[in-house]
């Protein structure tokens, strides 16, 4: 069974950089889309980002653009998210996801697509 584990979470200032990871074990990533998820306290979960099966294809929501890079490494079955010129409303907890797709699918950041999640890691942005 699939299971996804987030990390690289943390504090940085406004206008510093992380790069989060999600980890797959139990089953290769090789047929799954991921998904980037979060949540900011006191609102709901939104979407973020997602990478197809081959990598060749992303989606960025419009508050990330220019901003985030998703990419995967399907020989270490992990996928990451750099985030750059991180700002204060960028604060929550990130979440990946899973969602079984056909090679030639794209992705959408679409949270009720995606059926295996992680548990989040957390990530504050403030100086």
């Amino acid at each position: 069974q699939l299971q996804l584990v987030e990390s690289g979470g943390g504090l940085a200032q406004p206008g510093g950089s992380l790069t989060l990871s999600c980890a797959a074990s139990g089953y290769t990533l090789d047929y799954y889309a991921i998904g980037w998820f979060r949540q900011a306290p006191g609102k709901e979960r939104e979407g973020v980002s997602c990478i197809n099966v081959s990598g060749g294809s992303t989606n960025y929501a419009d508050s990330v653009k220019g901003r985030f890079t998703v990419s995967r490494d399907g020989a270490k079955k992990t996928v990451y998210l750099r985030m750059t010129s991180l700002q204060p409303e960028d604060t929550g907890v990130y979440y990946c996801a899973a969602e079984v797709v056909g090679p030639g699918y794209s992705c959408l950041i679409r949270q009720s697509d995606y059926d295996v999640w992680g548990r989040g890691t957390a990530v504050t942005v403030s100086s």
